[in-house]
Parts: structure tokens; C-alpha cells; sequence
């Protein structure tokens, strides 16, 4: 294919109009020493009228040079580009984006007579005839070279080169002065002087760190515009200045700072760069850019998270299965008391994911209303399956004005509330009360291997006791606090305990009940533990055990009432191995009465399920 270059770009370019995509040839590259940072080349271009060695190639694209496909005589198309002016008046124009049209053995030489660019020779290619539909063909030092194409564009500033909003413009500012306005997606560490018109979207808390090289403050921003997003950070002195001033949402002019390669380890921000406000940075507010967006999200399925790589960072949506209550947990790094919640998200993928929420976040949260709720930013986690972990820098909007939580909200309501969903978070101990996922029957529970691979399985099931094995149903163990092993009778009023390795006065009674649960189709003998067994007993360890010493009926009777009860058991099931035998040992996690409302639920779910395929 032959190409033609965009003759008259570089002046168009250095006179300040907004050129789109020019077609350009490299005559030569230099590389910069830089110091201890990645190198920088200096590139000399022609558009077949001048040339000009002004050109700075951005550190991304030093793989085009290293690899040899951007060389000498070679042909691209500059897609997007920055005019910077340094301080004696010199401009600089940084390649942020180009792709090569002919390598340099296919073009064969220099096209045209290009001469170099100078500022005075501006007024002469602006008095150029206006059309020139047949240019001659320039002659080459090799002879002949095609350079047929369409004839070379006159640069006019397009209506818009970065999109919507990304034409630079210029905004009054409420002080009065003349703001040039540039977009997010334009911004880069080359340039000295900038502003943005942006919406903050996320706004974090202040917080400190101390570590050898001493102490200090942070907080972070994220800011939108129509053509991108970015994060900005603000240390000592700018937190405490720019913290009272920045509203969540609020839009403002951000004018100076500096801009650096993002850590993509600590945001889920779209930009290769990030802002750090400075002394000279200055933020005001706007009231006329109501029309920016707010939050952007790219989605993932749940269902995709089990193919995500662990500490991923991704925006998820779904609705509100469930929840759990607040706990408090301490951070061991600095012995801190914080909150926590986990949240249970369901979406039309029908798979379910834990996300825990911290601090604030968990304490407000009300998901009593089931709502859609949208995460920005969280961490993917391989904690028994996969999880996600909201972070500081992430957003949490709860019942998003978007399309997705619209078209989420209609699913869930007519339908999505009646599937059975299976989950992709088992977490260790199962989930807490209101968690219950990956419903089964018992018969399905065998017939899937449930329990046969390296890892443990967790389902849910409904079911009614049976039979309870009331011998060895209860052992004396360990008094203190946090240690449950059996202690051995001294026989002289003192109770051992090896763990420990200490003689006690007295003991605490144990539970490992052994009870078989039964539904329409198969049975499962169970262990229950201590609070599962109290709860299907009806009384707790102590009590029953001085039953058992001082009322054996009364015993008895106990165990009798606690036949034929239906509850609803989360369970555990793995592949044991004892006298070289091997047997699936299936272990009660939770307990609790049936949610007769949710069970005809799944039952009606079933049934439409059952009925398709006749």
C-alpha cells in the first residue's frame, strides 16, 4: 500500500492547531542519556516539506525503537501527541501514540525535499493555495518512488481530537482568569503546566505511616472526565490543606502537579499515570461541568472470577444475597481494632461471591433491602475459593444510576430470586447464618463426589434428624479459655490436661454429637460440634452433663425430643483416611431452623426447572 505524507503537519503542529493523526516519515532517532532512568529518544521527522528534530519519542513506545521497527526512513501515522513549551520558548512534541505504515527496506529513501523547520515560514504555507488536488511527485535520491495516495490534507483544528471533551478549551475560572483546559487522557509526566476539569468519584481517608525514614500523611482521589479517569494523591501538608476542600462528587478545576507512572498494585484506575498534588497545585471549584461523569466501571462476571489471577484488581456488580453482621478483628501490623463485614453478591451468572467490607463501609452498610450494589476497584482473593476485599482505594456506590443495575434489579425480582445460586466463595467455617449457598440434596451431594478431591466441599441441604448416638456424645475437656482438649481423671480430684500441661480442679463439658439426617431421597450421618449440638439438643454442654451424672431419664428424654426436627445444615465434607480405610466424613458448620419462605422458593425454581425438560 502506498502511503503519502501529511505534508505542511509539522508546521501546522508548531503554530498550535489540532492536527489528526498525521502521516509522517522518520529521518533519524538519538537516544538521550537519562541518567538512572529508561532511556529517551530524540526523534527527526519529515511531513515531505519540513523536518524537524523536536521530537520526543515517550517512554512507552522505546520498544519500537529497541526492536528496529521505528527507524530511519520508515513511515507512521502519529495518533496522538503533546505540545509542550519549555521555558526559553522552545516547543517539544511528545509521541505518545503512533503505529509504523511501512518499515524503512519497503519505503527506500527520503520522500519529497524536506528543508527544517523555522518559525518565519509559517505565514508561507498559511498563503499556499488552499486546494492542491495534484501535487507533483517529489524526486528521489533512488529514482523512482511511488507515493501515490490521496492528496495531502490542509490542517484545519477538527471539532474534537480526543473525543467529547478532550479538545483542549479554555474555562473561565471563578477568580476570573482563563484556564486552558486539557483532558485526563492527555495527561503526562512532560508536561510542566496543566489543568483539568474533573468530578471526584472516590475520595479516601487520611492515613499515616511510620516506618525508618520517618512519618507522614496521604490521601487519595479519583478524578473523571469525558475522556478518562485518574488518581491523585496528596502528602503532609496538601492532605491537610486539600482534604476539607475536595467533596465526594464535586466537580473542580486541578491546575499543577506532578505526574508519575501508576502503581497498578494499589488502584483499579484506567491511566498508565497518577498525580501527586504539590505546592503549586491549586484546586477550585466548578459549577458549570454538571455534565461529567461519575463513577466509570468496567464490569466482570462473577462467574469470571473463578479464572482470575489471585490479587486482581476489578469492578463487580451484583445484588445483595445476604449478609452478615459486623465483627471486630485486630490488625496485627499495628494491633489496630477495625470492622468488618462480609456481604454475599449474586448476579444473572447465578454464581455467588463474598466481598468483605471494612471500617465504616461495614458498619453503615444495610443490606436488609437486598440492593444492587456496585464495587469499583476490589481484590480478588483465593481464600477458599474466591473473594473479593474492598480496599481504601476502592468505591462502593449502593444502588447505581446505571444500565447494569437496572437490567440486574428487573433479573432478581422476576426471576433470579427463585435460582438456586452456587457460590465461589467457601470460606473456611462456612459462611455465617444467612449465607447458605450450593443447595443440595443428599443424593445429589453423593452423586457429584462431593468431598472426594483435594480440598474440602461445602453445600447446603435441608434435612430431618433421625437418629442421634447419644454414647460417647460428650467428653470433659480443658477449662481454659481456648484450648478444648480431653483432660484424663487424676483420680485423686485433679483433671490433666497434655496440651497444657497442667492439673485442674474441674473441667468444662464437650459436645461431638453423631446424629444421621435424612430427605425424600438419601440419608448422611453427621458430626455437630459444640454449638451445633447445644442447638439441635436444645440445652447447652454444662447442663447436659450434670443431666447425664445426676437424671438419666431426664437424659434420655432430652435426645427423644430432639428426633424427627427438620433444620437446614450447612456441611462439610472430605475424604478421611483411619485403619487404612477411607470414608467421607461429612461435619455440620451451621445449623438452624428451615426459611420455609426461601425453601419453597428453591422448590418452585426446581420444579420450573424440571418441567423444560419433559
Amino acid at each position: 500500500m502506498s502511503v503519502r505524507l501529511s505534508e505542511g503537519a509539522i508546521a501546522a503542529i508548531m503554530q498550535g492547531e489540532n492536527v489528526s493523526k498525521p502521516v509522517l516519515q522518520v529521518i533519524n532517532t538519538r537516544a538521550i542519556a537519562t541518567g538512572n532512568g529508561p532511556p529517551r529518544y530524540r526523534v527527526l521527522m519529515s511531513d515531505g516539506v519540513n523536518t524537524l528534530s523536536s521530537f520526543m519519542l515517550a517512554t512507552q513506545l522505546n520498544s519500537l525503537v529497541e526492536e528496529e521497527r521505528l527507524s530511519a526512513q520508515c513511515v507512521c501515522q502519529v495518533n496522538r501527541f503533546i505540545v509542550n513549551s519549555l521555558k526559553d520558548g522552545r516547543r517539544v512534541v511528545i509521541l505518545m501514540d503512533l503505529n509504523v505504515l511501512k518499515t524503512a527496506d519497503k519505503v527506500g529513501g527520503t520522500i519529497g525535499n524536506p528543508v527544517p523547520y523555522n518559525e518565519g515560514q509559517g505565514q508561507q504555507r498559511s498563503s499556499a493555495p488552499a486546494a492542491n488536488p495534484a501535487p507533483s511527485k517529489p524526486q528521489q535520491p533512488n529514482g523512482n518512488l511511488s507515493v501515490a495516495g490521496p492528496a495531502a490534507p490542509k490542517y484545519h483544528p477538527p471539532s474534537n481530537q480526543f473525543g467529547k471533551a478532550s479538545a483542549l478549551s479554555t474555562m473561565k475560572t471563578p477568580g476570573g482568569s482563563q484556564a486552558k483546559v486539557v483532558p485526563i487522557a492527555s495527561l503526562n509526566p512532560y508536561q510542566s503546566k496543566w489543568t483539568i476539569c474533573a468530578r471526584v468519584t472516590q475520595k479516601g481517608q487520611i492515613r499515616t505511616w511510620s516506618n525508618s525514614r520517618g512519618e507522614g500523611k496521604l490521601f487519595s482521589v479519583e478524578l473523571v472526565d469525558e475522556s478518562g479517569e485518574i488518581r491523585a494523591t496528596a502528602f503532609n501538608d496538601q492532605a491537610d490543606k486539600f482534604f476539607p476542600l475536595i467533596e465526594l462528587n464535586k466537580v473542580y478545576y486541578f491546575t499543577k502537579g506532578n505526574l508519575k507512572t501508576a502503581n497498578k498494585q494499589y488502584t483499579a484506575v484506567k491511566n498508565d499515570y497518577e498525580i501527586t498534588f504539590t505546592n503549586e497545585t491549586s484546586v477550585v471549584p466548578c459549577d458549570d461541568a454538571q455534565h461529567l461523569p461519575s463513577v466509570q466501571f468496567e464490569f466482570v462476571s462473577i462467574s469470571d472470577l473463578e479464572n482470575t489471577p489471585k490479587d486482581s484488581i476489578v469492578d463487580v456488580i451484583g445484588i445483595c444475597k445476604s449478609y452478615e453482621d459486623v465483627t471486630k478483628i485486630i490488625v496485627k501490623s499495628n494491633n489496630r481494632e477495625v470492622s468488618k463485614r462480609n456481604v454475599h453478591l449474586m448476579d444473572t451468572s447465578g454464581k455467588l461471591v463474598t466481598a468483605t467490607l471494612w471500617g465504616n463501609e461495614a458498619e453503615q452498610f444495610d443490606g436488609s433491602r437486598q440492593p444492587v450494589i456496585a464495587i469499583k476497584g476490589a481484590r480478588v482473593s483465593d481464600f477458599g475459593g474466591r473473594s473479593l476485599s474492598v480496599l481504601s482505594s476502592s468505591t462502593v456506590v449502593i444502588n447505581p444510576d446505571t444500565p447494569e443495575a437496572f437490567k440486574l434489579r428487573g433479573w432478581f425480582d422476576s426471576e433470579g430470586q427463585l435460582l438456586e445460586c452456587t457460590s465461589i466463595s467457601d470460606v473456611r467455617g462456612g459462611p455465617a447464618p444467612g449465607a447458605n449457598t450450593n443447595w443440595k440434596t443428599l443424593y445429589e451431594a453423593k452423586a457429584e463426589n462431593l468431598g472426594q478431591g483435594d480440598k474440602a466441599d461445602y453445600f447446603s441441604c435441608v434435612g430431618t434428624i433421625v437418629h442421634l448416638r447419644k454414647e460417647n456424645c460428650m467428653y470433659q475437656a480443658c477449662p481454659s479459655q481456648d484450648c478444648n482438649k480431653k483432660v484424663v481423671d487424676q483420680q485423686n480430684g485433679l483433671y490433666r490436661c497434655e496440651k497444657c500441661d497442667t492439673e485442674f480442679p474441674n473441667f468444662k463439658y464437650r459436645m461431638m454429637l453423631l446424629v444421621t439426617i435424612a430427605d425424600c431421597l438419601e440419608y448422611q450421618w453427621v458430626t455437630c460440634f459444640q454449638e451445633a449440638a447445644e442447638f439441635i439438643l436444645g440445652q447447652n454442654a454444662a447442663f447436659l452433663g450434670e443431666l447425664k451424672e445426676k437424671n438419666e431419664q431426664a437424659f434420655e428424654e432430652v435426645f427423644q425430643n430432639a428426633n424427627f426436627n427438620t433444620y437446614e445444615f450447612r456441611i462439610r465434607v472430605k475424604l478421611e483416611t483411619y485403619n487404612d480405610e477411607s470414608r467421607i466424613k461429612a461435619t455440620a458448620m451451621d445449623v438452624k431452623p428451615v426459611n420455609y419462605r426461601d425453601y419453597c422458593k428453591r422448590l418452585m425454581a426446581s420444579i420450573r426447572r424440571n418441567a423444560q425438560l419433559w
